[in-house]
């Protein structure tokens, strides 16, 4: 067996630094972070009292249970089936539109391995900062007066989103790209396009798959909610039975929402698996 090591003459072990030191700026930040939290706590005035009442409880208690009663009607069902396919539609519709969006921005928005940025990185980070800072609902209800009520809006709102973060996400992959390809190719004279397609998009494209996968999963949840606006899918009958408090309905539509997105999130993983084979 080996003996454990002795420490020699000349080795000097420091004990570990106290939980809070006045020169820790890491500790100073955690106790700012925690101020602010308790500040947010006492200016938004919640009143728990009021949440955890006997009278809140049983409201809360009854509208339970009645989401618990889904609705089975074959008329409603026959609706219902149409709606899910339309979210599904919007989803990778509007992924596929972000995806090719993004990429095409990503090239003039990465510096490639080895190589100079181009004029354009500026105003393409721009634009990608610009297209994901507004948020799914805000893109709808934009283009719900130009494109109208329906799935059209919800999904051009989807695109023109994940276009922001997945051109992000593209540029990034295309940048910590490994050098050692491109290099080899640009010593040959190759030109700056061909050592793209050849040495850059071979290495980052399972991390694209991947990222755009990961978007869809996003993206069927987000479309699931667009209809609230009128992007239409199944988030418009949620809104319509919801508002009219007809809760077996509401409740069924809820059960299609959940049963999308986990058959997605399964095809998803399933995909990224094979990827990484």
């Amino acid at each position: 067996m080996n003996e454990p090591r002795r420490p020699a003459a000349n080795e000097v072990y420091r004990l570990p630094p106290p939980l809070f030191d006045a020169r820790c700026k890491a500790c100073w930040f955690v106790l700012a972070v925690v101020a602010l939290v308790v500040l947010s706590f006492w200016s938004l005035d919640l009143q728990w009292g009021r949440f955890v009442s006997a009278q809140a409880l049983d409201r809360m208690g009854q509208f339970l249970l009645q989401l618990l009663a889904p609705s089975t009607e074959a008329a409603f069902l026959l609706r219902l089936v149409p709606a899910v396919f339309e979210t599904l539609a919007m989803s990778v519709l509007g992924t596929l539109l972000a995806a090719v969006a993004g990429l095409v921005i990503a090239f003039p928005a990465s510096r490639l391995p080895g190589a100079e940025a181009s004029v354009w990185r500026g105003p393409a980070r721009l634009l990608l900062n610009a297209l994901r800072s507004i948020p799914e609902l805000v893109w709808a209800a934009l283009l719900l007066v130009s494109a109208g009520l329906g799935p059209l809006a919800g999904t051009l709102a989807l695109a023109l989103h994940t276009t922001g973060v997945l051109g992000r996400l593209f540029a990034e992959a295309i940048e910590n790209a490994p050098p050692g390809p491109a290099f080899a190719l640009r010593v040959r004279g190759v030109g700056e396009g061909r050592v793209l397609m050849w040495a850059v998009l071979p290495q980052v494209l399972p991390q694209l798959v991947s990222y755009t996968l990961y978007r869809w999963e996003n993206n069927i949840r987000a479309a699931a909610v667009l209809g609230v606006v009128g992007a239409g899918g199944l988030g418009q009958m949620l809104a319509f039975h919801l508002g009219l408090f007809q809760m077996p309905e509401t409740s069924s539509v809820l059960a299609a929402m959940l049963v999308l997105v986990l058959a997605v999130d399964a095809v998803s993983v399933l995909a990224r698996e094979r990827l990484m084979r």
